[in-house]
C-alpha cells in the first residue's frame, strides 16, 4: 500500500509539471499546522469539517479514489455516520443474475464515489481541463499543504493592473504562472458546520487542506509514534551499552 501510494504521488507530480512550467515559481506563505513538527497530530475537529467541504464542494469535480468510507473511522467518525454516508451515494455494481450493470446504495468497505465515469467526461464537463484526483494532492504539490491552502484562498476578481484577463481562466496570486481555470470554489458560509464554526474561506480551505493531509498520509501519527519509540529505545540501549563497556573494562583493569 506505502509503494502503491507513493508511484500515485510521482504519477501525479508528473502530470502536474507542464502546469507549474506555465509561469514562475510563486513564494508560498508558511501556515501553522496541527499535523507539523515531531510531534504534531491530526485536528479531527478540522478534518471532520473538511470532508464536508470535500464533500458538498469539491466531489462535484474531484475524486479521491485512493479513499474507502470505512476510512473515515481515521477522523473519528462513527461506524453509523460512515455506513449513513456511504449510503447516501449510489455505487455501479454487477453485473446481476441478468448480466446487466445495476446501482446501489454505498457500503462503507466501497470507495469513495467518482463525479465521472471517465477522464474523457471529466475534460468534457470542464472545458477540456482535468480535475486531479484529490487523494494524494498535498504529496503531489510541493509545499502541499502550504500550496493547497494559498490556492485556496489566493483567489482575485480582478488581475493586477497592467495584466490582461484570460478569457475563460481566473486569477490566482499563488498558482504559478497565475491563470488556473478552475474558478474559485470556495465562497463565505457556503457550507454549514454542525459544530458552529464559521465557514469563511480561510476556515475552509485549512478544514479541506487538514482533511487532503490526512488523506495523504493517514498513517503519519502511527509512524512518528514508532519513530519516536525506536529513538527511545536506541537512547536507553546506547546506555545499556555504555555501562556494559564500562563494567568490563573495569573488571579487566583489576
Amino acid at each position: 500500500m506505502r509503494m502503491l501510494r507513493l508511484a500515485l504521488a510521482a504519477a501525479a507530480l508528473a502530470f502536474a509539471a507542464p502546469v507549474h512550467a506555465a509561469g514562475p515559481s510563486v513564494a508560498i506563505p508558511s501556515q501553522t499546522w496541527s499535523f507539523g513538527g515531531l510531534f504534531g497530530t491530526f485536528d479531527r475537529a478540522s478534518a471532520q469539517r473538511g470532508f464536508l467541504v470535500y464533500k458538498q464542494v469539491c466531489a462535484s469535480c474531484h475524486a479521491m479514489k485512493q479513499l474507502a468510507y470505512r476510512n473515515l473511522e481515521g477522523i473519528g467518525l462513527s461506524e453509523d455516520e460512515i455506513r449513513a454516508i456511504a449510503a447516501d451515494v449510489m455505487i455501479k455494481d454487477g453485473p446481476n443474475d441478468d448480466g446487466e450493470m445495476f446501482e446501489r446504495p454505498g457500503r462503507p468497505s466501497d470507495r469513495f464515489r467518482s463525479p465521472f465515469p471517465n477522464v474523457q467526461a471529466a475534460r468534457a464537463a470542464n472545458n477540456g481541463a482535468y480535475p486531479v484526483d484529490l487523494s494524494l494532492i498535498t504529496k503531489a504539490r510541493e509545499n502541499g499543504a502550504n500550496y493547497l491552502y494559498a490556492l485556496l484562498t489566493g483567489y482575485r476578481e480582478n488581475p493586477p493592473a497592467g495584466v490582461e484577463p484570460m478569457e475563460g481562466m481566473h486569477y490566482n496570486e499563488y498558482f504559478p504562472g497565475h491563470w488556473i481555470a478552475m474558478a474559485q470554489p470556495l465562497w463565505p458560509d457556503m457550507v454549514d458546520y454542525p459544530d458552529g464554526t464559521r465557514a469563511t474561506i480561510e476556515q475552509m480551505a485549512r478544514d479541506v487542506t487538514t482533511f487532503m493531509a490526512w488523506a495523504a498520509e493517514p498513517e503519519l501519527e502511527q509512524r512518528r509514534a514508532m519513530g519516536v519509540r525506536v529513538i527511545l529505545f536506541l537512547i536507553v540501549l546506547a546506555g545499556l551499552t555504555y555501562g556494559v563497556k564500562r563494567k568490563i573494562w573495569a573488571d579487566l583493569k583489576h
